[in-house]
């Protein structure tokens, strides 16, 4: 035998083993009813609701603004500082 037709040979055993693959996990998708995919899309959808708000209780608050006193005040240390 050729090593041509050994290539040729794995490489169909190779397309027939992956067809066996899907054909498989396709059989246990269509395993499912509506009801219970309905089911898991709920679940599914209530985890990532409850992810999300918890991500946005973690964030940090701002904090506000300083005032026009605190500005003078920073201000007034920058340029006491530049003089020494």
């Amino acid at each position: 035998m050729r090593w041509w037709k050994a290539v040729g040979l794995a490489g169909v055993a190779g397309v027939v083993a992956t067809g066996v693959v899907v054909v498989r996990a396709e059989r246990r998708r269509r395993a499912y009813t509506p009801d219970q995919v309905r089911e898991q899309l709920h679940a599914r959808l209530a985890q990532a609701a409850s992810a999300a708000a918890d991500v946005e209780t973690a964030r940090a608050r701002p904090q506000p603004a300083p005032g026009l006193s605190e500005r003078v005040r920073r201000l007034f240390r920058r340029w006491s500082g530049r003089g020494k």
